[in-house]
């Protein structure tokens, strides 16, 4: 699939990094590193701004490395860019270790999955069709 891009970064275009890869990393786009506290968040630019097809969306998710190593997240998670935004892709960095954590300028900080979606249309009706689990909620199914 072939997706318009515009890259006001001086980095590369996010690309895949193996042939079985979902993701493509995203890379932030900073004048200066940025200093994320213990349990704070900022809204970390990347440059990119995209136009993607209708009936797809841009997953934005935290890179494993980062959320295992260094506690580094991402909120909203995954944060949906929608195929009539135009503005800048952001991504909402927290820090949930004990350790301050420097972003530097060209650092991948997440990574970004094209995924397709479906519209729905709801179907007003007085009841539900009934299965064994029901309205059993959050563990109603077991830990086994």
């Amino acid at each position: 699939m072939k997706i318009n891009i515009i890259n006001k970064s001086q980095h590369p275009l996010p690309s895949y990094e193996t042939i079985a890869s979902a993701g493509m990393d995203l890379r932030a786009n900073i004048n200066e590193p940025i200093t994320l506290q213990p349990m704070q968040r900022a809204l970390i630019p990347t440059g990119l701004f995209i136009e993607l097809p209708i009936g797809f969306e841009a997953q934005v998710r935290p890179r494993s490395g980062l959320a295992l190593k260094k506690g580094i997240t991402c909120l909203n998670s995954p944060g949906t860019v929608d195929a009539d935004y135009r503005g800048e892709v952001g991504v909402i960095l927290a820090n949930l270790s004990t350790e301050p954590f420097i972003v530097e300028n060209g650092e991948r900080i997440a990574q970004m999955i094209i995924a397709k979606h479906e519209r729905a249309e709801w179907i007003e009706v007085e009841e539900l069709s009934t299965t064994e689990r029901g309205a059993g909620g959050f563990g109603s199914t077991g830990v086994k």
